[in-house]
């Protein structure tokens, strides 16, 4: 056992978050933590956390039990340098080096106090702190960074990486984390879910990401109502599962409703008469005592969305040939020359590192912003609506409703009303300013707006970044259903999956094509990261003597062999690279160390076979 919780409940003022909640969390268990936003989920990560923020019940701990916790707040000393940080779990094996090292100097190392601190040195696995350093930060996406960066100079997100990454290095018996996916790119949400499935403590993590929740976790705990209900499995399975008990449990409301009925009619009918009157009040104590079944909740409000369009557009929907994407004064290229083309119906999705020119691809298609060169052109008859990822096109002083009116001036006060509502948007916040609502508010208006549009191609720019699980999935199930076509960024993997009939990845080359959904698209990088990689072939030498022939006959040879061995080295370091990546191998995390490290060394080695290689190539030219 790693964590009880007996009968633990929590209040905030004359609000009751939690209540009688009974849990326990046994080793090695990976627990996906869910529920609406405000339901208390990082209450009872802050509760397993410190037992003493309980306001009733007992929360205890294994007596092995180390807790670890990534708050929001990182807890990273800002003035401390990125390795200076990483170094921190392991000052301990750290001071016995230095002090190992001072005996060498001092000439004691045959003496028992250096063949002790040896010992305690290597029990620590001393050897190896540089080598689980470099994997924690390479994975988790440091691997370009100067060691020497001190933190107070590092974003949010950044900072917000490097706290996970320290925690990683702790390795706590009990890590528990708090929307851990946040700031991450596929490559580094990739590594995460093998690190975390191979963890060998246990996991208990807050998240939205139903991807990560399907690939990670072992157990669903959903918080809803106050109560906590444990599902076995990952987020697809705990979905049939809810299904099920709802199912059940209407089945037994249902039931027990007749039940009652029959009680509350006999006692009405039996109570006045003397000779029934005894039996009437036995029946009237039995449904006293009866445990109420609560009537089930099957779905939370959402959203609802519905998307429809009056004007059927051309096949060939968009052209865009040779565009390059441009951002500032003066123009900075980001990527291109980009070309693409979009058929009606097609529901396609843009996916690229942070700051390749996602979301200026958007807004240069739609000519919001400006382009020096390239095509961009549109069929006839298309219509398009734009959601903007942070809802900047709206003018925060308005109200809600001025705003929604503000672009369609000729709806009436009532169907303005209920389009808000559809939206969750009702009573008194349909007045309130566009700059003082949620952020999920402010972007149930965008959707309001895009509905109302009835446009024939939408496009947006990360349309789940505010939503909760059950509006992502009535969001999803609107654009499934969608007739037009979609043009849209996203980095929910889950919504990559569900939605696109193709995938466009911008990457510093340019732009590559990927027919299918997430998933297809990652066997194909598969594929393509395994295939071979062609051997450079040096430039022919011509017209030299025959001592200079001889010389350029050994350098060729020389340059053959270095090609022979680069290639044997590449491929080393693919199959390596396909090692670390596979989450079987990662559950020897020696091996994953050993592996790391020798991918290290081929990467020096092949580093300098590629420096002797140009030089000779060089002379050669």
């Amino acid at each position: 056992m790693v964590v009880q919780l007996e009968q633990v409940g929590k209040n905030f003022g004359e609000r009751r978050i939690l209540e009688g909640v009974s849990l326990s969390i046994q080793e090695g268990e990976r627990i996906g933590l869910i529920g609406p936003n405000g339901a208390g989920k990082s209450t009872l990560l802050n509760l397993i956390a410190d037992p003493s923020f309980a306001d009733e019940g007992t929360v205890s701990y294994g007596k092995d039990t180390v807790a670890g916790y990534l708050r929001q707040n990182t807890g990273l000393d800002r003035d401390s340098t990125i390795q200076q940080e990483m170094e921190k779990p392991f000052a301990q094996a750290l001071e016995l080096a230095a002090s190992l090292r001072r005996m060498e100097l001092a000439g004691q190392a045959m003496t028992p106090e250096y063949q002790q601190a040896t010992a305690q040195f290597e029990a620590l696995d001393g050897y190896q702190v540089q080598v689980k350093i470099d994997t924690v930060l390479t994975g988790m996406g440091f691997a370009g960074y100067d060691r020497n960066t001190i933190i107070a100079t590092m974003s949010g997100g950044e900072k917000t990486r490097l706290a996970l990454a320290k925690l990683l290095l702790e390795r706590p018996t009990l890590l528990m984390l708090d929307e851990p996916t946040n700031h991450l790119d596929f490559a580094t949400l990739t590594w995460l879910e093998d690190y975390l499935s191979s963890y060998r403590g246990t996991v208990l993590v807050v998240s939205h990401d139903r991807y990560f929740l399907d690939r990670m976790v072992t157990r669903i705990w959903e918080v809803d109502g106050g109560a906590v209900f444990d599902y076995p499995g990952n987020y697809t399975r705990y979905k049939e599962l809810k299904a099920e008990r709802l199912k059940a449990q209407q089945k037994e409301y249902e039931k027990q409703q007749v039940e009652i009925a029959k009680l509350e009619d006999y006692i009405r009918k039996n109570m006045v008469r003397a000779s029934t009157a005894a039996s009437a009040k036995s029946r009237e104590k039995k449904l006293e005592a009866m445990e109420r079944i609560q009537r089930p909740v099957f779905t939370h409000k959402t959203p609802h969305f519905h998307f429809t369009f009056t004007k059927e557009p051309v096949k060939d929907l968009l052209t865009v040939h040779r565009l390059n994407l441009k951002v500032g004064q003066p123009p900075k290229t980001l990527c291109g020359p980009l070309s693409f083309e979009i058929k009606r119906g097609e529901k396609v999705a843009l996916i690229g590192r942070n700051g390749i020119g996602k979301s200026t691809l958007l807004k240069t298609v739609l000519g919001m912003s400006p382009y020096c060169d390239g095509e961009v052109v549109w069929g006839r008859n298309v219509t398009t609506a734009y959601y903007e990822q942070e809802n900047l096109n709206l003018n925060f002083e308005n109200t809600v409703l001025e705003e929604l009116w503000g672009r369609y001036p000729d709806l009436l006060e009532s169907q303005a009303r209920r389009l808000l509502g559809s939206m969750l948007i009702t009573e008194e916040n349909v007045y309130k300013k566009v700059g003082v609502v949620s952020g999920g508010e402010r972007a149930r208006l965008g959707f309001a707006i895009m509905v109302n549009a009835k446009a024939n191609t939408l496009l947006f720019d990360e349309p789940t970044n505010h939503l909760d699980l059950d509006s992502k999935e009535a969001l999803e199930g609107a654009l499934k259903e969608f007739a037009g076509t979609l043009l849209f960024v996203s980095h929910d993997r889950y919504f990559l999956n569900a939605i696109p009939t193709k995938i466009l990845e911008l990457t510093d080359e340019g732009l590559k094509i990927y027919p299918g959904n997430y998933d297809d698209y990652r066997r194909q990088k598969a594929k393509e990261q395994s295939a071979p990689k062609p051997a450079a072939v040096p430039k022919p030498v011509k017209g030299r003597g025959k001592e200079q022939r001889v010389q350029d006959a050994k350098r060729r040879a020389e340059i053959r062999r270095l090609e022979q061995e680069m290639e044997q080295q590449e491929s080393a370091i693919r199959e390596l690279e396909a090692l670390i990546a596979d989450p079987a191998s990662a559950a020897d995390y020696q091996k994953l160390e050993d592996a790391c490290r020798r991918l290290e060394q081929l990467h020096q080695e092949n580093d300098a076979a590629m420096e002797q290689w140009l030089a000779l190539t060089e002379e050669g030219e």
